[in-house]
């Protein structure tokens, strides 16, 4: 029995489609991350702070606390930054390291974000999920305490923290954890709900 020509055409045509491959999620977004111009010199600046504050320490000739009296009062115009003095960035008015101390500030800086960015995943994830899943009074009582948590002031609640229990890197990690989920929550939230429904 003979096709007809419409049967043959749509026949040819399905055979060249199957010679075409798709593309998964992330080879999609990383071809669309590439043509972002943007996007990937942020990814190259952000690759060199990270290689800064990795591998700085190892070129710094002084420790961030590190006073050099002789940079001091009428010396300070000495305290400019030399490659022979090993100041690379200078000093500030205290005869401190400016490198050194540079170093060590893209170091707390890129913790403070990396953590942050963990806990708001995973926490703010894992509540929002279970809320959404589970729907109902549970999920309005999560909610509403989200609302609640996020109509206290950040910057209050972390001088607070820091008032309390002392300066240290682990109250201002806690801190940030404690408030940096509640975001997330929500939109984790209205996924699973959508998901769901």
């Amino acid at each position: 029995m003979r096709l007809k020509s419409a049967d043959e055409k749509m026949l040819m045509e399905t055979g060249s489609l199957a010679g075409v491959q798709g593309r998964s999620l992330w080879a999609d977004a990383r071809a669309r991350f590439f043509r972002n111009k943007a996007a990937v010199g942020g990814l190259i600046v952000l690759v060199f702070v990270m290689l800064f504050a990795m591998f700085g320490g190892l070129f710094a000739k002084y420790e961030p606390d590190y006073v050099d009296f002789s940079l001091m009062g009428a010396q300070a115009y000495r305290g400019v930054p030399s490659i022979e003095t090993g100041h690379y960035f200078g000093v500030d008015v205290d005869g401190r390291d400016l490198f050194a101390r540079t170093v060590q500030g893209a170091r707390i800086s890129l913790m403070v974000g990396v953590v942050g960015a963990l806990v708001a995943v995973i926490v703010g994830t894992l509540y929002g999920a279970v809320a959404g899943y589970i729907g109902g009074r549970v999920d309005n009582i999560m909610m509403r305490t989200v609302d609640i948590l996020m109509s206290i002031p950040f910057m209050f609640v972390l001088i607070l923290m820091l008032v309390m229990f002392g300066r240290s890197i682990g109250m201002l990690f806690l801190g940030i954890g404690l408030i940096s989920w509640l975001n997330m929550a929500r939109i984790a939230r209205g996924q699973t709900l959508s998901i769901k429904n």
